[in-house]
């Protein structure tokens, strides 16, 4: 099995938003993944919906030996267990979470199907807060 190079980004705007995405990454390498990587937080107003909660967020390098659709199932599973409760995926609309991880980049992959867009596109050109991130990351 060979070892693929992934680009994560992490929000929170619910309760301890720092120890969520400590949490996230815990969980992520708790699965056998390896954490290569971590950005500085950065705060951030919500995107694409109204909300009086501010967004902590981070960048992440992972390894792993999962799939793209492995490897996402794996992130619902964290998101879930961590009490987030909704999809914006399935939902088609945004709202407060404890956590959120978006793949951004595997490998250097290109694929496009209704539950994954690699890479992510709004996260490398649209969503400034994103490309501060990532600046150091791409």
């Amino acid at each position: 099995m060979s070892q693929h190079k992934v680009v994560l980004l992490l929000g929170s705007n619910l309760g301890d938003q720092k120890k969520n995405l400590q949490t996230a990454l815990d969980k992520i390498k708790l699965a056998g993944n390896e954490i290569f990587k971590v950005s500085d937080f950065l705060t951030s107003e919500a995107v694409e919906f109204a909300s009086s909660n501010i967004f902590c967020n981070i960048a992440s390098i992972i390894f792993t030996h999962l799939s793209p659709f492995q490897l996402l199932t794996l992130l619902k599973s964290i998101e879930a267990e961590m009490g987030r409760t909704d999809d914006s995926a399935v939902t088609g609309g945004h709202t407060d979470r404890v956590i959120d991880i978006d793949i951004v980049m595997f490998n250097e992959i290109k694929f496009i199907s209704e539950r994954l867009k690699i890479p992510h596109q709004k996260h490398l050109s649209e969503r400034e807060f994103s490309r501060i991130l990532l600046k150091d990351f791409i």
